[in-house]
């Protein structure tokens, strides 16, 4: 069954599951996969499933943590919040802008995640990898990796082919905090020391006022990402929207999907089983049954409206099956 492995609550089924607990063990299940279509999991907090899969479904159950100087070396299988609230326990920094982000660490490599200002990128030093044609292993580097907003290699030339096992970050003991994106600086405590734990524990509180929990409603996180437009196009909107929140960025301009979804009226609307969240356009919801078709039928409409209305089309941040 994988409903109970993507949190959206999408009950779908594939031909076969398999947990593997270590590098050798999925190096022996890879002559099984070929000529069948199989995939990759991780937490499930980043997949759509609109109907049943006709193949192999792959999870990593690696897990653990080793250090050698200022690299940190993680089990692809180790849940990330739990990885983040490591760092942060051991004085490491860095992570504690990604705190209570959904998923595993190897998506953290392939997703490129990120939040408040903060990439996954930022940090990564290698990815150790094992190709799924051969069951050979691959080291990539942080450049091999072709990191960029939400993309890697593993997402585009090399989707499908290889499963990160291990990632190691760079981190280090001495704390510069990034707080200039969103709301971070509002929700510190007054006359408090800027540390690692007191930044985490804003963001923590942020993301409960602003995201809903998937165990009660299902939901994927940031369903949209958040395009990027060139500065004339920006300039553009900017003439009729002069209080649109936007950021610079390396090719342009980033406007947050959020507020586009939100100007298009469909903060809190539902069509069908699925919805707009309340409190954040971003995030699409399963309001209680919904199928993976209910979800992708709401995703084009909202896309649809945006499009319409701003000429901007707003891509799935979600893997839809």
């Amino acid at each position: 069954m994988v409903g109970i492995h993507n949190t959206f609550g999408i009950e779908a089924r594939a031909s076969r599951y398999v947990d593997y607990h270590s590098e050798e063990e999925l190096i022996g299940l890879v002559p099984s996969l070929q000529g069948t279509p199989y995939i990759h999991i991780g937490g499930g907090s980043n997949l759509l499933f609109t109907k049943d899969y006709d193949g192999t479904v792959l999870h990593s159950c690696i897990s653990g943590i080793s250090v050698d100087g200022n690299c940190i070396r993680v089990g692809a299988g180790m849940i990330w919040d739990e990885f983040v609230e490591w760092t942060v326990e051991n004085g490491w920094c860095g992570l504690e802008n990604l705190s209570l982000i959904p998923g595993e660490v190897g998506a953290s490599a392939v997703q490129n995640i990120g939040a408040y200002g903060v990439e996954a990128k930022d940090f990564i030093q290698k990815v150790e990898c094992v190709d799924l044609r051969t069951g050979e292993r691959r080291v990539f580097t942080n450049s091999e990796c072709c990191y960029s907003y939400r993309q890697s290699i593993f997402k585009n030339e090399l989707k499908g082919c290889y499963a990160v096992t291990y990632v190691t970050y760079l981190l280090n003991k001495e704390y510069t905090p990034r707080l200039e994106y969103g709301n971070i600086r509002s929700n510190l405590p007054e006359g408090v020391e800027i540390t690692p734990r007191v930044v985490r524990d804003a963001i923590i509180s942020i993301r409960n006022q602003k995201l809903p929990d998937p165990k009660v409603q299902g939901n994927a996180g940031s369903f949209f990402m958040n395009p990027v437009v060139s500065r004339e196009k920006f300039l553009e909107i900017q003439k009729d929207y002069p209080q649109m929140p936007f950021y610079e960025v390396d090719g342009g301009v980033k406007i947050p999907a959020g507020w586009l979804i939100e100007q298009c009226g469909w903060k809190g609307k539902s069509l069908g089983r699925a919805a707009v969240h309340s409190r954040q356009a971003l995030v699409l919801v399963n309001l209680g049954g919904a199928d993976g078709k209910d979800i992708l039928a709401l995703s084009d409409a909202v896309r649809k409206s945006v499009s319409v209305r701003f000429d901007i089309d707003i891509k799935p941040e979600v893997n839809i099956l």
